[in-house]
């Protein structure tokens, strides 16, 4: 159980509050002590009946009632969001305003809610959905320490994380971490079709995948050696592996990653300007 315990408000009730919220709630959080709020019904009375915490279709309603208020909703609905709270809610700047949104900046959420709020901004991927996620946060100047311990504990229940120096950062880090996952499948989907093509059905060469790329993440976290000599370990010299890897190699692997990471950097920036 985290050692603060908050009233927390969660604006919107997708995949990723569900996944948050349910992990608070297993490490023995009171869910009490947990509110969220969306417009539609059904994700509403899934997380009251699975989870027993509080719920409501009016966003105000929740936020009044928080001491830390996590924005989950998507970025192109943020700035209508904000305005209600902004409206309808005394005080924001005596709670935390979190959000998990993606491409929207300090900078821009100071406008929306009012210059004296303060904010973490966090990024979680796709595989806290599986308690498996990597979240980096990043907060302005006013957020306190407590702050800063309450997060981390609320974000670890769902995976690692990982705190940058500034939004900068944040790009860089949902460059990789956060587009990573679509990194890993299409690695992992053209193993598989490469399988298929030299005989095994589409299911077996899956499993054989899926189980391997689990595997070798495991021997990662477990091994303190750098991922190139844990790659030089199961490399052979003039071995099977040997010769698979010359074909990475002569296609410039580092390259194509160094490519695909500053690609997704460059769009994160855009898309910080769009908002």
């Amino acid at each position: 159980m985290s050692t603060q315990v908050r009233n927390i408000a969660f604006i919107g009730a997708g995949n990723m509050t569900q996944s948050i919220v349910g992990g608070m709630v297993a490490s023995g959080y009171p869910a009490s002590s947990v509110h969220v709020s969306n417009p539609s019904a059904g994700k509403l009375e899934k997380m009251a009946n699975e989870l027993q915490v509080n719920t409501s279709h009016d966003n105000a309603e929740v936020a009044a009632k928080a001491d830390v208020i996590v924005l989950a909703v998507k970025p192109q609905l943020m700035a209508d969001v904000c305005a209600a709270l902004r409206k309808d809610v005394a005080n924001l700047s005596d709670k935390l305003i979190v959000t998990i949104a993606a491409g929207i900046r300090i900078e821009k959420y100071r406008q929306y809610l009012g210059e004296d709020i303060r904010m973490i901004r966090v990024m979680p991927n796709t595989p806290s959905l599986v308690g498996k996620g990597m979240s980096g946060l990043v907060a302005d100047d006013r957020a306190s320490d407590d702050d800063k311990n309450y997060i981390t504990e609320a974000f670890d229940g769902v995976g690692a994380t990982l705190w940058v120096a500034d939004e900068d950062e944040l790009d860089i880090l949902g460059a990789v971490a956060g587009s990573g996952p679509a990194y890993f499948f299409e690695f992992m989907a053209s193993l598989q079709k490469a399988a298929v093509k030299l005989g095994f059905d589409s299911d077996k060469a899956r499993v054989m995948v899926q189980q391997t790329a689990l595997g070798a993440a495991e021997m990662a976290i477990a091994s303190e050696l750098e991922l190139e000599d844990l790659r030089k370990q199961v490399t052979s010299k003039g071995g099977s592996t040997a010769k698979g890897i010359e074909q990475y190699q002569a296609y410039d692997i580092d390259k194509i990653s160094a490519d695909a990471v500053e690609a997704a950097v460059k769009r994160n920036h855009e898309m910080a300007k769009l908002f």
